[in-house]
């Protein structure tokens, strides 16, 4: 589901605040956006659209750019990222699908062959915005989603991605303001 930006889930731009987002040179914006969603098209269609009066304007224009998006545009987003599991407890990932870690050796086997299993059944990764949920619940999860027809599929990964990227946005903005640090 979750883990890429420098593909180690590290972010570069965090907290930078809103003021600092609108004023920044285009293609430092379109980075900052694109380390959050993985689409150069929607990154420059969200920094071209600047300025924003608040969070939620930024965020429900992401969303609907992300809901407009062709296919072809969602099936490159979702090369981006790693397996569930890949780096189990990397605290630089936490929030990220590829965190998701479980002690039982088994519990990870299961969801190394349910990842397999979904990619194999729809041909695409399972994505899924995982903060606060432990391993057996996006196990659970994955093997519900293994029911659904490909159209159904479709939909709800594209849900899945407007959840995490809010949560990058939300993550890039920070508060209102931004820290100090920027």
């Amino acid at each position: 589901m979750l883990c890429a930006s420098d593909h180690d889930g590290v972010f570069l731009h965090q907290g930078i605040g809103l003021q600092a987002f609108n004023a920044m040179p285009m293609r430092r914006a379109v980075h900052a956006v694109y380390e959050c969603c993985y689409s150069v098209p929607l990154a420059a269609d969200l920094a071209r659209a600047r300025p924003f009066e608040s969070h939620d304007a930024l965020f429900r224009l992401a969303d609907s750019l992300l809901f407009g998006l062709g296919e072809q545009s969602i099936d490159s987003i979702l090369q981006a990222y790693p397996d569930v599991g890949r780096r189990p407890g990397s605290e630089k990932s936490q929030a990220e699908q590829c965190a998701i870690a479980d002690e039982r050796p088994e519990v990870m086997a299961e969801l190394g062959g349910a990842s397999k299993a979904y990619l194999e059944h729809f041909g695409f990764g399972f994505v899924m915005f995982v903060n606060g949920y432990r391993a057996d619940d996006v196990l659970a999860t994955m093997r519900d989603r293994l029911h659904n027809d490909y159209e159904t599929e479709r939909k709800i990964v594209r849900n899945e991605l407007a959840r995490i990227n809010r949560t990058r946005l939300e993550r890039m903005l920070g508060p209102e303001g931004g820290y100090d640090n920027w």
